[in-house]
């Protein structure tokens, strides 16, 4: 319950929000036919955000051992509508961009 927790500190402190926990979503990303990016992301209900209900969040692993963890966070709004909206938002830069 700790991950959870931490997560719900986190989307508090970026997005000044309480949450709750709702639900677990696996995802699973592939470009080209190859897994790109998996995992579990936390879904939280928001009380008290002023233009979002929902919050997506979860911590990939980095390459940085000073920082071995990154804590993502992103709010349900317009394009992001669903776990898998928040992880494309995130990776799609990573592929126009290399």
């Amino acid at each position: 319950m700790a991950y959870l927790e931490d997560l719900r500190d986190m989307i508090s402190q970026v997005h000044g929000a309480d949450a709750t926990h709702v639900e677990s979503v696996p995802v699973k990303k592939t470009f080209h036919g190859k897994t790109v990016w998996e995992g579990v992301v936390e879904v939280f209900d928001l009380i008290g955000h002023p233009a979002a209900f929902r919050a997506y969040a979860w911590t990939q692993h980095t390459d940085d051992p000073s920082n071995p963890l990154r804590h993502i966070t992103m709010l349900h709004l317009h394009p992001i509508e669903s776990a898998q909206d928040a992880v494309d938002a995130l990776i799609i830069p990573d592929f126009r961009n290399p």
